[in-house]
């Protein structure tokens, strides 16, 4: 790895994140269209107080991946926006409705008028991981050329790769959200939603599995360079990891494991999109290799270093954020519980974790500093990135020992 490519990593760190939690809130939106009646009006209701809490914060991660592209990656980007201008406006207007059918939703009173909203939401939640998986479609089967629109507007993103890839990105989103619903479910203690979404879950793995196989023969007919190096090492490994991942994911959804079949579904996603990575290397677009592509030295080493300072504020709030919702701290039942005594770290164990986190980031920064390429520089990133994870840990595990007995 060069200190070209440290940026590109954290690009894909966040698109995965992105993959995977933003995934799932478009998916909860797809299994509201059509609900109708007292049931249906439950698994509406259990899909928005579930999404309630996360629904805008797992947005971070996509302005996190255009922002990196864009100060890292300027000509990419300037090409990728401006060829995929059709497909990236419907995608950010889809994500405008959503919000706001999202906000309307709350002060709706009369049925006709929350079926409206409803069908507006779910709609535009499934209008929009479609728009966004033409946008891969067309970067991985190479018809985003290098320059200022030098793309087709239209057949870009309206071919066989893009049309099985915006597919998949909405059938993925379903699959993960029915597998968190029914977990969701689980931990309310409702066991009509949690059979619900069970076979939800099972149904939507079943098809999940059978889209990413089609657009798997797909993109490897139809995508050129990327579609060969998909069945190809170190690629089919992810592909193959991927397919494991799913399996064990409905098993562990059939014998109503879900916690554990949440992760599982989520190192499913996250390795399709390590594949794409790893087949598209080490071009970004055609003909522009990812050193062609990126910025001057100094703007990737104060975007790597920006990011891992950045990441002091990001994943200790999110990580916060979801472990109150996996706890169910926000469901009404439990809402003026405490958080359990045993979960507070001791002050000697977050001085330790703080410590160390300091170590790895003043040896990162140091090496990222020195060196361009090799062994070193890629000890440098993974320092930098173990430095935000244990200062992470240490400020969440402060935030738990002082908060424990704040209500919600």
């Amino acid at each position: 790895m060069t200190v070209a490519e440290a940026p590109l990593l954290l690009m894909l760190v966040g698109l995965a994140a992105y993959a995977v939690l933003g995934g799932a809130d478009f998916g909860a939106a797809f299994w509201q269209l059509g609900a109708r009646g007292e049931r249906g009006a439950a698994l509406r209701e259990h899909a928005y107080r579930a999404m309630g809490p996360v629904w805008e914060a797992n947005h971070v991660w996509l302005v996190f991946v255009l922002v990196i592209c864009w100060t890292a990656y300027p000509e990419a980007f300037a090409s990728i926006f401006s060829t995929l201008t059709v497909p990236l406006f419907v995608a950010a207007l889809g994500i405008i409705l959503r919000g706001t059918a999202y906000a309307v939703h709350a002060g709706t009173a009369r049925e006709i008028e929350r079926r409206m909203i409803d069908a507006v939401f779910s709609l535009s939640s499934i209008l929009t991981p479609f728009a966004l998986g033409t946008a891969v479609g067309a970067i991985a089967s190479g018809r985003v050329p290098v320059g200022n629109a030098r793309g087709d507007l239209v057949t870009s993103w309206l071919n066989p790769s893009s049309l099985a890839i915006g597919v998949l990105a909405v059938a993925t989103g379903a699959y993960i959200a029915a597998v968190y619903l029914a977990g969701d479910a689980r931990r309310a203690g409702d066991r009509e939603l949690t059979a619900a979404f069970r076979l939800r879950a099972l149904a939507a793995g079943i098809g999940t599995g059978g889209i990413a196989f089609a657009a798997l023969i797909v993109v490897a007919l139809d995508a050129g360079r990327v579609g060969e190096r998909l069945l190809e090492w170190p690629a089919l490994a992810t592909v193959a990891a991927s397919g494991a991942a799913g399996v064990l994911t409905l098993a562990l959804v059939r014998r109503s494991r879900f916690e554990a079949a949440r992760y599982c579904a989520s190192g499913a996603v996250a390795s399709v999109v390590a594949g794409w990575a790893l087949a598209q290397r080490p071009q970004l677009l055609p003909g522009l290799t990812v050193a062609e592509a990126a910025a001057g030295r100094p703007t990737l080493i104060a975007t790597v270093v920006g990011v891992a300072l950045g990441g002091l504020v990001l994943i200790p709030s999110l990580a916060i954020l979801f472990g109150l919702v996996l706890r169910g701290r926000f469901d009404p039942e439990t809402a003026t519980e405490t958080l359990a005594p045993r979960l507070r770290p001791s002050p000697a164990r977050r001085v330790s974790l703080l410590g160390v986190a300091i170590a790895l980031g003043a040896v990162g920064l140091l090496l990222v500093l020195i060196f361009d390429g090799g062994a070193l520089l890629i000890a440098g990133v993974i320092a930098l990135l173990g430095f935000v994870a244990l200062a992470s840990l240490a400020i969440v595990s402060a935030r738990t020992a002082t908060g424990c007995r704040t209500k919600w």
